[in-house]
């Protein structure tokens, strides 16, 4: 399970560098099109649905290597347990943020599918892939925190868990 969520965060954070890229590219054509009079039809809900493969694509990769924010003043310099209680404790508030994200986003997502949602304006973009993306992201950290929490448990107070390597 561990392996196939790890694969998984490394494809979705290949796609949101790919999508970056995409927002990028599409950014500076509007730009310089807007110049000549001739903008990219889309291309700001283009940017918009791509921020969530890239913010979503990437937060379970952040958490597989431990680079979320966290106060280092404190957990540096707390001994063992400490440490594996705030981490414990930590992963125990993602799972309840993210378990009910992700509920919302799932309910969010089929519901854009049903009435095959787009964006109002010149040009109409469909929302649905962005929200089925952004339910996939939440759900996908969500198992790795049940991972991580797994983990934390299993190695309370050990200090070579806390050993980088």
């Amino acid at each position: 399970m561990k392996k196939l969520i790890e694969k998984t965060a490394i494809l979705t954070v290949a796609l949101g560098s790919i999508g970056l890229l995409l927002a990028m590219f599409v950014g500076v054509g509007d730009v310089v099109g807007t110049l000549f009079k001739k903008p990219i039809p889309g291309a700001l809900e283009l940017t918009e649905s791509t921020m969530v493969l890239i913010v979503f694509g990437g937060l379970t990769f952040a958490q597989i290597r431990r680079g979320h924010i966290r106060v280092e003043l404190f957990y540096l310099r707390a001994g063992p347990k400490v440490r594996s209680l705030m981490d414990i404790i930590a992963a125990l508030s993602g799972i309840v943020f993210f378990g009910l994200l992700s509920w919302q986003a799932v309910n969010e997502a089929m519901y854009s599918w049903e009435i095959k949602e787009a964006s109002f304006g010149l040009t109409r973009f469909p929302l649905y892939p962005a929200r089925t993306l952004l339910a996939f992201g939440s759900i996908l950290m969500l198992l790795q925190l049940v991972v991580d929490l797994w983990e934390d448990i299993r190695s309370f107070g050990n200090p070579r868990h806390f050993e980088i390597g």
